[in-house]
C-alpha cells in the first residue's frame, strides 16, 4: 500500500486557501455584472426588495475548477520530475480528468438552467447526461458491479451479488439525487451553501479517518476534490449567509451535487456518502407527494414572511378539493393523523377548498417550532445537518456490524 502523499495534500490545501480568498474577492467584484445581465432576484423573505445577484455558484465553481486544473500534474510529480515511478499511472490520470469533466459539464448545465429557467423534467435529465463521463471512467478503470449482500439477506441472495447494468443505473440515479436533493432543500439565506459545506466537512473527516485503511488511495483522491470544494464553498457561504448579498442559484446545487457524486462513486464509498445526506433524504421523502403531484405543488415552497413580526412561518398550498385524487386524500389524511401536516378546509362560493402546508423539511421545522427568524431558522437547519452527520458516523462505524463483517 502506497504511503499518504503528504506533499500533494499540502499543495492542495495551500491552493484551496488561495482559492477561498479569490472567491471572497470575486463575488462582490462581479455583483454589478450579474445584475446588469439581469441575473438577479428579489429576496421574498425581506421587506426591502433589493436586487440580489443570482447564480453565484458559477464563480465558486469556476475557482474550484481553476484550482484543480492547476493541481492536475501535482499528484504525478514523481513521474514528471524524477525516476520514482516505473510507469505512468494512466488509470489514476483518467480518473482525475473524467471527474473534472463531469463536474465541468454540470456547472455549465447548471448555469444554463439559471439562465433559461428549465422545467423540472429537464432538471432530472441534465445530471444524467453529465454523469455519463463519470460512468465511462468507472467502467474502464474498475468495471466492478459486484456488491456484498447485507447479512439479513445472505440466506436468500448469497454472500455476493452481481448487479450488472443495474449498478450503473444506481450510480446515475445517485448523481441525479445528489444534485436535486440540495436544490429542493432551499428557500432561506445560507441553506444551500451551508448544507453543502457541512456535507463536505463530514466527507473530509471520513476520508482522513480512512487514510490508514485498505482503500487509502480512494480517500486521497476524494480529499483532492473535497478540500478545494470546502474552501470555495466557505467563501460563497460567507456572502450567502443572512442577510444574503448573493444567491447561489441552481448552478451551485448542480455543482455541489455532482462533486459529491464524483467522490462517492470513484472513491467507492457511495453508501457512506448517502448517509451524510440524511436530512436531504428525509426532505425528499416528505416532499414526494408534492414532487409527484399527488398533492398540488406550487412553483415556490419557501417559508412565508410575517411582515408584522419579521419572522418566517409555514407556506401553504391552496387547491380545490375536487382537484385532489383519492391517493392525495389518503396522503393528507395519514400525514395529518401523524402530525406531519397542517390541513385547513373551507368553502368559497360553490367550491370546497383545502389548504395544507408545503411539504418541505423547513416547513416541518416551522410547524414544530412555530414562526422563527430567518437567521435562527438557517442555524437550526444546519444543526440538523450536523446531527445527521453524527448519526451517519454512528451508523458507519457501529451499526454497520449488524449488516456487514467489519
Amino acid at each position: 500500500m502506497s504511503p499518504v502523499p503528504i506533499l500533494p495534500l499540502i499543495i492542495n490545501c495551500c491552493m484551496s486557501a488561495l482559492g477561498c480568498v479569490a472567491t471572497l474577492k470575486l463575488i462582490p467584484a462581479f455583483k454589478e455584472h450579474f445584475i446588469s445581465a439581469r441575473l438577479y432576484g428579489l429576496d421574498m423573505n425581506k421587506t426591502t426588495k433589493t436586487q440580489v445577484p443570482e447564480s453565484q455558484g458559477v464563480i465558486s465553481g469556476t475557482v474550484f475548477l481553476i484550482i484543480l486544473f492547476l493541481f492536475i500534474p501535482v499528484p504525478f510529480l514523481g513521474c514528471f520530475m524524477g525516476e520514482q515511478c516505473r510507469s505512468f499511472p494512466h488509470n489514476e490520470f483518467v480518473q482525475l480528468i473524467g471527474a473534472l469533466l463531469a463536474i465541468c459539464c454540470m456547472i455549465f448545465l447548471g448555469f444554463a438552467d439559471d439562465v433559461l429557467n428549465l422545467r423540472w423534467r429537464h432538471k432530472l435529465l441534465l445530471p444524467t447526461m453529465a454523469s455519463l463521463p463519470l460512468l465511462m471512467v468507472y467502467f474502464t478503470n474498475f468495471g466492478n458491479t459486484v456488491i456484498v449482500v447485507p447479512k439479513p439477506f445472505r440466506a436468500l441472495l448469497g454472500m455476493h451479488l452481481d448487479l450488472g447494468i443495474l449498478y450503473y443505473a444506481y450510480m446515475g440515479m445517485l448523481a441525479v439525487f445528489c444534485t436535486n436533493a440540495i436544490n429542493i432543500l432551499a428557500g432561506i439565506n445560507g441553506i444551500e451553501s451551508g448544507q453543502a459545506l457541512f456535507i463536505s466537512v463530514s466527507i473530509i473527516i471520513f476520508n482522513v479517518l480512512e487514510l490508514n485503511g485498505d482503500y487509502r488511495d480512494d480517500h486521497v483522491f476524494s480529499l483532492y476534490f473535497m478540500i478545494p470544494f470546502f474552501f470555495t464553498t466557505l467563501a460563497l457561504f460567507y456572502h450567502n449567509w443572512y442577510p444574503s448579498s448573493v444567491f447561489v442559484g441552481d448552478t451551485f446545487c448542480y455543482f455541489a451535487g455532482m462533486t459529491f457524486a464524483v467522490v462517492g462513486i470513484l472513491g467507492h464509498f457511495s453508501k457512506t456518502m448517502l448517509l451524510f445526506f440524511i436530512p436531504q433524504v428525509v426532505n425528499f421523502i416528505y416532499s414526494l407527494p408534492q414532487l409527484f403531484h399527488i398533492v398540488p405543488c406550487p412553483r415556490h415552497r419557501l417559508p412565508r414572511l410575517q411582515a408584522d413580526t419579521g419572522k418566517l412561518g409555514m407556506s401553504y398550498s391552496k387547491f380545490k378539493q375536487k382537484d385532489l385524487g383519492k391517493l392525495g386524500q389518503l396522503v393528507l389524511k395519514v400525514a395529518e393523523g401523524l402530525w406531519l401536516l397542517e390541513v385547513r378546509r373551507g368553502q368559497e362560493g360553490d367550491d370546497e377548498f383545502i389548504e395544507c402546508n408545503n411539504m418541505t423539511l423547513i416547513n416541518l421545522v416551522l410547524k414544530i417550532l412555530g414562526p422563527t427568524h430567518e437567521r435562527n431558522l438557517t442555524a437550526i437547519m444546519l444543526l440538523i445537518q450536523v446531527l445527521g452527520s453524527v448519526i451517519a458516523f454512528g451508523i458507519r462505524y457501529h451499526l454497520v456490524r449488524l449488516f456487514y463483517d467489519v
